[in-house]
């Protein structure tokens, strides 16, 4: 049975954080979704630099990636009706609460397991917050 893995994330100037996250995303599964947030639905951080669409080719650029698409403007649990996952894969820094977010998406019909990946790289490139950072000090 092919176990089917979702990541997602807002995926803003692309990093080596990002990729260690889907990376580790993958090794769970054999086929691994990412859903690339709509700069609609992002509230709980600054707004992305870079456009939907730029963000979503740049991710679904990614080897490790087999499936990338945007997510919804209205509703974060719309597409994974048609994504169906098996595994929802969250990332070390992500704000949401595994185990609500589990009861969410089985209130949805959607019996997948929500893991957060713990690992994650300590360098001052490794978060789209420090890499803005630097480039304000070096401007």
């Amino acid at each position: 049975m092919l176990v089917r893995v979702l990541a997602t994330g807002t995926f803003d100037i692309l990093h080596p954080g990002h990729l260690l996250y889907l990376e580790e995303a993958k090794k769970l599964g054999d086929e691994l979704w990412v859903i690339v947030a709509r700069s609609s639905m992002v509230d709980h951080k600054p707004k992305p630099v870079l456009s939907d669409d730029q963000r979503l080719k740049m991710v679904a650029a990614l080897k490790v990636v087999d499936h990338a698409v945007l997510g919804d403007d209205h509703d974060m649990f719309k597409p994974l009706k048609d994504i169906r996952p098996d595994i929802v894969v969250l990332g070390h820094d992500q704000h949401f609460n595994a185990k609500e977010l589990e009861e969410k998406i089985r209130d949805r019909g959607i019996n997948a397991k929500v893991v957060r990946v713990t690992a994650y790289e300590r360098c001052n490139t490794c978060s789209t917050g420090t890499i803005v950072k630097l480039i304000k000090e070096k401007q």
